[in-house]
């Protein structure tokens, strides 16, 4: 998910712990549960360098301890560097590296558990496994999940200033309840859209597409409608596109799919997927498609993955170009974004 609703979050985690947490233990809720999406920098070095960087280095379990256990080391000598300025005699013990790893772990992990949730997912055992997690049951940018989070956190603040005005300055509402209710929100909605997703794919599984049986499917959610979810289903020679409703009175009409053919295997399209680029990016890809033109000198193949819309222009879609010559030699090899002007 985008950084944003990663802090959200982390805020909403120091509100609701903030009468266990040491000195300094909102801002490390904050930092290690948005200091993942550092690794979004690595485009910079084009589509290849953020392939092989975003979300799986920091993303991972292995690079989410190890940065939990840096964050919180740092915050432990910014506590004995800026020590609190009170009385001698109630100056309070340093903050401890174990609780404060803790606490950073926590940030963490609640990072893993959103970008789990939406459809690029995450290279989880990175790197010992190069496979990628991902239940797909809500979109990178969710405005529903941004919407509660900003509720929860804002609400009781208004409710404060509103009782500060009228006069009422016993009771400050510190949002701790509020906070622990948004969270618990937050895990029913997860649960409710993963239910949907369910639904959905059990749905495309269920049909015939132009007379053709499913041989697998998925559902990918839509960023502001939460009833209605993108197919993508694979037949044996085709891949079939569309709409799903649950949950709603529409129809479902299996036949008002958009085909895509899969090319005939080829020796071109053989070579093509024997590549280092083509084999690194069908790892990424969830349902790969190949097409195959002819130019002047040789073959062009491009490998797109299904699971982005057509015009999806997040950096996440990426694509594989290999070009071939009239021998089947491979003279070029790259990765390209799909928002690409000319790619």
């Amino acid at each position: 998910m985008e950084p944003v609703t990663h802090a959200l979050t982390s805020l909403a985690i120091a509100r609701a712990a903030q009468k266990r947490l040491p000195r300094f233990g909102a801002a490390m809720l904050v930092v290690s549960g948005v200091a993942a999406d550092l690794d979004f920098a690595s485009c910079s070095g084009g589509p290849e360098a953020f392939l092989r960087f975003h979300r799986t280095v920091l993303h991972s379990l292995p690079g989410s301890t190890l940065m939990a256990c840096a964050i919180a080391l740092l915050f432990c000598v910014a506590d004995r560097k800026f020590p609190r300025k009170v009385p001698q005699a109630a100056s309070p013990l340093p903050l401890s590296f174990g609780p404060a790893v803790i606490i950073c772990a926590i940030g963490a992990a609640a990072h893993l558990l959103l970008d789990l949730s939406s459809g690029v997912g995450v290279q989880l055992f990175w790197p010992f496994h190069s496979g990628w997690f991902a239940w797909d049951i809500v979109a990178n940018l969710d405005p529903w999940i941004l919407l509660l989070l900003l509720a929860g956190l804002l609400l009781p603040l208004l409710f404060r200033l509103v009782g500060e005005e009228i006069g009422d300055r016993k009771k400050k509402a510190s949002g701790r309840f509020g906070a622990i209710f948004t969270l618990l929100l937050l895990f029913a909605y997860l649960g409710a859209r993963a239910d949907l997703h369910g639904e959905a794919t059990a749905l495309l599984l269920s049909r015939e597409y132009h007379k053709r049986e499913p041989i697998s499917a998925g559902s990918f959610p839509y960023s502001t409608t939460p009833l209605n979810w993108r197919g993508v289903v694979m037949t044996d020679n085709t891949a079939e596109l569309l709409d799903v409703p649950v949950g709603t009175r529409d129809e479902f009409d299996s036949d008002q799919s958009v085909t895509r053919y899969k090319p005939d295997d080829s020796p071109a399209l053989e070579k093509a997927q024997a590549t280092a680029a083509a084999e690194r990016f069908l790892k990424y890809a969830r349902y790969p498609i190949a097409n195959l033109a002819r130019v002047e000198d040789g073959y062009r193949i491009e490998i797109h993955d299904l699971r982005f819309a057509p015009d999806d222009s997040s950096l996440d879609n990426i694509f594989v170009r290999v070009d071939l010559d009239s021998s089947l030699r491979v003279t070029s090899q790259r990765f390209l974004y799909a928002s690409s002007p000319n790619p």
